[in-house]
């Protein structure tokens, strides 16, 4: 199962954003918008994902 992955995409500017969640998107990997991060499907990446959900987008 450690080989699934997810496709993280940036849609939404982080400006204006709290800073926990501009930490959170940078740690997915994502830089600018619509950058693309392709991540290990973990409980941990899921719920970096949740908690920043309305700033990104996701496949996979």
């Amino acid at each position: 199962m450690a080989d699934k992955k997810i496709k993280v995409k940036l849609v939404k500017s982080l400006i204006g954003t709290k800073e926990s969640h501009r930490a959170t998107v940078r740690g997915l990997g994502l830089r600018k918008l619509n950058s693309v991060s392709e991540l290990e499907d973990t409980p941990a990446v899921r719920g970096m994902i949740n908690k920043v959900a309305y700033l990104v987008k996701c496949e996979g």
